[in-house]
């Protein structure tokens, strides 16, 4: 069965494919090729995303589907919502960076009080980060 997929580009810097036929629902598949763009540097640090509504037409989704897609994004800290002026790539690593390091130290702090070994905190680490990332 062949694949159907609508394309957008805008400002020639943002190119998404949504596979109607994916398992992964739209809003996602919206979000995680925003997010690889922004973390490749394809879009770059200050880029200015369209719309909701605009992508949604361009994309032929419901806007609700974009607007959650976005929602999702700005919690990621990978966009960035300055009002009337609009959605911006964020500063993404520094952002992450700090979000990363602050769920470590939660979780460090967790299984210290649970009193597991440094060794059993590790693997329980490996293990999540393995499912996380289908390895």
């Amino acid at each position: 069965m062949p694949l159907i997929f609508r394309r957008v580009r805008e400002n020639r810097a943002v190119s998404l494919k949504i596979r109607i036929n994916d398992s992964a629902p739209p809003y996602e598949q919206v979000r995680a090729q925003i997010s690889e763009q922004a973390r490749s540097g394809a879009l770059p640090v200050g880029h200015r995303l369209p719309t909701v509504r605009g992508l949604a037409e361009s994309l032929g989704l419901a806007v609700n589907t974009v607007a959650k897609a976005y929602r999702a994004l700005e919690a990621d800290g990978v966009i960035e919502t300055r009002g009337r002026n609009g959605t911006f790539v964020a500063a993404a690593g520094s952002a992450a960076e700090r979000e990363a390091a602050a769920a470590a130290q939660a979780y460090a702090d967790r299984v210290r009080r649970l009193g597991l070994a440094e060794g059993e905190a590790l693997a329980a680490v490996r293990d999540a980060l393995r499912a996380a990332y289908g390895q």
